[in-house]
């Protein structure tokens, strides 16, 4: 086992790994950047080093860097974390070079499985079914739509060094397809260096199960089962949970001995996660499945698999990284439970999901609750960076007790101080169709509307309310023990005003403009598209509130705007 090891990441899973770090007795050294010199993971690893501005480019990305500092500092490894340098080739490799272990896979199985063209190729190969589309070289814009039609509506467009959602789009019609392919080409440029694209057959129905994999140096490789992750919204995971419901035994047993040979046919090491998209528009029971991608890192959902199977994955990584066996056989792994993640976002449902920023006036967790979390209560959730606050993780025997209390969790989980999505997650939880586990990756979509109604009021819970109904514990008009009632005080909190509550179009956090499509004097329809901003990595479309004509527009493409910056003027 290692002695030291260099975390190369930030937020709640640099503080994850430092965990298990110290249980384990290995030193840790964090590496920052100037806007999380205050941040938890800084204050909590043994040693914490400053390498660089708050933008990721200048700090977190910068690979020498990180390098130097572990060397300086004698570490023997280095933990990329996920996200940032988790799946960059050149980056382990220059680790090795350097003489420093890289937790994580070899870079010739981080190229093989990066673009997601190649590895659809290799799993061909290996036996393993891919979703029907076009992984070819040419990226015409002539080619592009040509596969598409030949695929056949709807169709997805995949950046192919893509991940997390970033420079992906549905096409439901031809006209729309070649914005939607200078779109996803921009963002994969901008987030991956890459603006090369792949087109899939969108599927209309379908569920997202991934399997969790592992593989040692002495080429053993186990799964620990899948997660469904079904629940999403813009390609982003918003609940996971594992089992998977009403998955078939034989389906699980399919899907983990393909993950198996995917692993086996690029000589693997470490932990990865096999993505499958499985069909289910004639129900779960004979549904076929497609290999997505693998993820050649640990995911942001691992702690459910932790909960399930009762393992430390991260530990898993040390004793790989350091040399060892795998510390299980498949045949001793087992299920136990079931257990779901909420992740907990800055941002407002109510404005189409656009992240926030600002200060964390309150934040509390039930204690019973697993929680996994960058900041706490004072923090600042910062715009140069993702806008998750915490990811939220219950058990139960089964799925039903697991739902109720992730409820629970979430209705004791008190939040205040800038736009989140706590309320959303409450709805969703709570809602019937998910109970019944009548998902697929369109859920949210189809029931956006009463997902987005306002929470309501807290009941009493029944083991604070007195069980006769005439007790003056259940009188709620104020009255007080040997004193004159006091009346109530009834408070209503009011929105703070949206960025385009009326024709006065307003940057809802600082960014850069992408595009903008209109000039003054220009008549605009209801919902037409007014320009791109640029922000947290993710191109964010805004468009008119309403009718009218174009009074003004105060910034041009590529301008860095501040939050509530007035970017665009419509009057009737």
């Amino acid at each position: 086992m290692f002695h030291t090891i260099l975390i190369a990441n930030r937020g709640e899973i640099a503080r994850r790994i430092i965990r298990t770090c110290r249980r384990l007795g290995v030193q840790t050294v964090a590496v920052y950047s100037q806007a999380d010199a205050d941040a938890a993971f800084v204050r909590e690893a043994d040693r914490a080093v400053l390498i660089g501005p708050a933008a990721a480019a200048d700090s977190y990305l910068r690979g020498d860097r990180i390098i130097a500092v572990a060397i300086e500092t004698g570490a023997q490894a280095i933990h990329p974390g996920y996200g940032f340098l988790s799946e960059n080739a050149a980056f382990a490799e220059a680790c090795e070079a350097a003489g420093l272990t890289f937790i994580g896979p070899r870079p010739d199985a981080i190229r093989a499985m990066a673009l997601k063209g190649a590895a659809k190729a290799l799993m061909t190969a290996a036996g393993v079914p891919v979703t029907p589309g076009y992984h070819g070289e040419d990226q015409s814009l002539e080619t592009l739509q040509a596969e598409a039609e030949r695929i056949g509506y709807p169709v997805l467009i995949k950046a192919v060094a893509g991940g997390g959602g970033k420079g992906m789009r549905r096409v439901d019609d031809p006209t729309e397809f070649a914005d939607a392919l200078t779109s996803a080409q921009r963002e994969g440029l901008n987030a991956f260096s890459d603006p090369k694209v792949l087109i899939e057959k969108y599927l209309e129905i379908p569920r997202h199960i991934e399997i969790q994999l592992f593989a040692d140096e002495q080429g053993h490789v186990v799964h620990l089962f899948e997660r469904d992750c079904s629940l999403q919204r813009r390609h982003q995971k918003v609940i996971e949970e594992a089992p998977a419901p009403d998955l078939p035994d034989a389906m699980r047993a399919a899907m983990g001995a393909a993950a198996v040979r995917a692993a086996k046919a690029i000589h693997y090491r470490g932990a990865g996660t096999v993505e499958f998209i499985v069909d289910v528009s004639r129900g779960i029971a004979d549904a076929p499945f497609y290999f997505m991608e693998m993820n050649t890192r640990l995911q942001v959902e691992h702690p459910v698999t932790e909960e399930i199977t009762g393992l430390d994955l991260v530990e898993w990584q040390l004793r790989v990284a350091a040399g060892e066996p795998l510390p299980k056989r498949q045949d001793e792994l087992t299920i136990s439970g079931h257990a779901i993640e909420a992740r907990l976002y800055a941002e407002d449902p109510q404005n189409d999901f656009l992240p926030a920023a600002g200060k964390l006036d309150r934040l509390r967790f039930p204690p019973w609750a697993r929680i996994e979390s960058a900041v706490g209560e004072g923090d600042t959730v910062s715009v140069f960076y993702d806008p998750m606050i915490a990811k939220i993780i219950v058990q139960g025997r089964d799925r039903k007790q697991a739902l109720s209390r992730m409820r629970d969790a979430l209705i004791e989980t008190q939040l205040s101080g800038l736009a989140t999505n706590l309320g959303f997650l409450r709805r969703l939880i709570s809602d019937d169709a998910f109970a019944a586990a009548h998902i697929d990756t369109g859920f949210i979509g189809r029931h956006l509307d009463r997902l987005l109604a306002p929470w309501p009021d807290a009941e009493i819970p029944a083991h604070v309310r007195a069980a006769d109904p005439g007790s003056p514990w259940n009188d709620m008009t104020g009255w007080l023990v040997n004193l004159p009632p006091r009346s109530p005080l009834n408070l209503k909190a009011e929105a703070g005003e949206t960025a385009i509550a009326s024709g006065d179009i307003k940057a809802p956090m600082p960014g850069k403009l992408i595009d903008v499509f209109v000039s003054a004097g220009d008549t605009v329809e209801k919902g037409q598209k007014l320009l791109i901003l640029g922000a947290m990595k993710i191109e964010h479309t805004m468009k008119a509130p309403k009718a009218g004509v174009i009074k003004a527009v105060h910034a041009a493409a590529g301008d860095q705007v501040g939050d509530k910056a007035l970017l665009v003027e419509i009057e009737d």
